[in-house]
C-alpha cells in the first residue's frame, strides 16, 4: 500500500469538500473579523490540546492578522506532561468560564473556538461564557463526529449548538482518515491541516474586506525579510490596544 498517496487523496478530498460546502460560513466568519477590526473590538481564538494548534498558527504569524489573540490556559496545551492531562482538563466543568473571565473579552468582540468533537465541557463553556459577555462565537468542528457522540456537558450541549457561525471541517468520525492493511486502527488525521487551511482562508478574506473598506489591515510580514521588523513595529503601534500576547 502507498500510504502517502492514500493520505494525500483523503486530505485533499476533505479540504475540497470543506471549501466547497462551507464557503458561506467562511465568508460570514470573515465578516465578523472585519467588523470587529473596523469597530475597534478584539479577536480571540481557543482550542484544547491538538485543537489549539490551528489557533496558534494564526497568531504572531507571517502573513497573518496581528490582532488574533490566542487564549491559553494551564493544562490544556500540549506543553504539559503527562499529555493525558489535556484530555482530563478539557472535561472539567466550568473551567471554560474561568478562562474567558480572565480575558479582556466583551461586547462586540469575536472568538474562534475549535474542537473536533465539540463534546467536552471546556470548549462549550468558553463559547457559552463568551456569548454571555456579548461576543460573537465562530465554531470550527467536525459535524459528523459531533452528532455521532454524546455530550459531556452537564446541560447536554455540544459546541456546534452554541456558535453564531459554525464551520464544518468535513472530516470523518474519529479524525484518522486511512486504513492500512494489517493495522486495526485508522491512521493519519486530517483535522489540523484542514482547520489551518480554513482559518487562514477566513483571515485572508477578512484582510481583503478591511482593505476594501479603506482601512490598513493589521498584517505581519516576516521578521526575516529586510524591513520586516520595522513594518511589524508599526503594526504593533497601530493596533497595540487589541494585541494581548506581547
Amino acid at each position: 500500500m502507498d500510504a502517502i498517496k492514500a493520505y494525500r487523496k483523503a486530505l485533499m478530498e476533505t479540504i475540497d469538500k470543506a471549501f466547497d460546502t462551507q464557503e458561506e460560513n467562511l465568508r460570514a466568519a470573515a465578516e465578523l473579523l472585519k467588523e470587529a477590526t473596523l469597530s475597534g473590538h478584539n479577536i480571540f481564538g481557543f482550542g484544547c490540546s491538538h485543537a489549539a494548534l490551528p489557533i496558534l498558527e494564526l497568531y504572531y504569524r507571517t502573513g497573518g492578522m496581528a490582532t488574533i489573540n490566542p487564549v491559553r490556559a494551564p493544562g490544556l496545551c500540549l506543553d504539559v506532561d503527562p499529555a493525558t492531562m489535556t484530555s482530563q482538563m478539557e472535561r472539567m466543568r466550568d473551567y471554560g468560564r474561568v478562562i474567558v473571565d480572565g480575558q479582556p473579552l466583551g461586547e462586540g468582540d469575536v472568538i474562534i473556538v475549535h474542537s473536533v468533537s465539540g463534546r467536552n465541557n471546556v470548549s462549550t463553556d468558553v463559547a457559552l461564557r463568551a456569548k454571555e459577555k456579548g461576543a460573537k462565537v465562530i465554531v470550527l468542528t467536525n459535524l459528523e463526529m459531533s452528532k455521532a457522540v454524546t455530550s459531556r456537558h452537564p446541560d447536554g450541549l455540544k459546541l456546534y449548538e452554541v456558535g453564531d457561525i459554525v464551520i464544518d471541517n468535513c472530516g470523518c468520525i474519529g479524525d484518522a482518515s486511512i486504513n492500512i492493511p494489517g493495522v486495526p486502527e485508522k491512521v493519519a488525521p486530517t483535522s489540523t491541516a484542514v482547520a489551518a487551511a480554513l482559518l487562514n482562508a477566513v483571515m485572508a478574506q477578512a484582510v481583503a474586506l478591511i482593505t476594501e473598506a479603506g482601512a490598513v489591515a493589521p498584517v505581519f510580514v516576516s521578521a526575516n525579510v529586510d524591513g520586516g521588523d520595522e513594518h511589524n513595529k508599526e503594526m504593533l503601534k497601530a493596533y497595540g490596544d487589541h494585541i494581548f500576547y506581547m
